[in-house]
């Protein structure tokens, strides 16, 4: 399967919409976009996760790397993680450093 991601920026929050699988050759991309976001000064990173079917080390290494990329205080959120990426996310523990929304209690 095929793997987009777009990067929207408002204000000081960014989100990016991550849809399909995200592996190690669509981690570049990711990475990049995390780069792009980062240089802009933020209270939040969003990432839209209610399209994305799956996610691979190399994508789990993404999200730790959005996570040591951010200033310090810029707030990580999830919204609409599935079951089997929440699952990965989970078992490495990783939900512990971000905040995971269902996609009816996001703003």
């Amino acid at each position: 399967m095929s793997f987009d991601v777009t990067l929207h920026l408002e204000q000081r929050a960014a989100s990016m919409r991550l849809v399909g699988e995200l592996d190690a050759r669509a981690a570049p991309r990711v990475h990049e976009l995390i780069n792009e976001a980062a240089a802009h000064e933020l209270d939040r990173l969003v990432l839209l996760m209610s399209e994305l079917t799956y996610l691979s080390s190399a994508g789990l290494r993404c999200l730790v790397f959005a996570h040591q990329k951010m200033s310090p205080g810029v707030e990580i959120v999830l919204v609409g993680t599935r079951p089997k990426v929440a699952e990965t996310i989970q078992l490495t523990g990783f939900d512990r450093s971000v905040t995971m929304q269902d996609p009816a209690s996001a703003p």
